[in-house]
């Protein structure tokens, strides 16, 4: 939730939404928190989506020309096995970031939140070293989170002991 409300608080900031918008995009987060789907508690996603008051791609934008971060596509980038493997998921989906990958001191993460304080703080805490931010959307992160997900998954019944009848 506090990544979302600083999210929404950097929105109103740099002039990509109105806060009556934003206003109406929290309640309705607050009723989607009530549930335990951590991919649908995104006041983005209901802002750009749902109540169509933003456009994600303004957002990129924004933090690429006025912020000066790469974008990156993690569909067609292969990701070290140690690093998602080491993924805690629901922190992924809490702060719409990943750790795509690793050069000495140096942890690329991709984002949809980048212009979340609680985000980049989280992630530095937690990641140590030097980190090399790049933008991304919504649905690049989840399709990665998805598919991390069902790795694992078929590894978890690949390694299932077989019972007989």
């Amino acid at each position: 939730m506090r990544s979302n409300r600083q999210l929404g608080s950097a929105l109103i900031e740099h002039n990509l939404v109105k806060f009556p918008d934003l206003d109406a995009a929290n309640e309705r987060l607050l009723e989607l928190a009530a549930g335990d789907d951590l991919r649908q508690t995104s006041v983005l996603a209901i802002l750009a989506y749902e109540k169509k008051v933003l456009r994600e791609e303004d957002v990129l934008h924004h933090i690429v020309d006025d912020l000066g971060l790469g974008v990156v596509d993690l569909r067609s980038y292969e990701v070290p096995e140690v690093l998602k493997h080491g993924l805690e998921l629901g922190a992924c989906w809490a702060t719409w970031t990943v750790p795509f990958d690793r050069e000495e001191d140096f942890t690329f993460m991709a984002t949809a939140y980048y212009l979340s304080p609680a985000v980049r703080s989280y992630w530095e805490k937690k990641v140590g070293g030097t980190l090399v931010w790049q933008a991304t959307t919504l649905e690049i992160i989840a399709d990665f989170l998805d598919r991390v997900q069902t790795e694992r998954d078929e590894a978890a019944k690949n390694s299932a002991p077989k019972t007989t009848p």
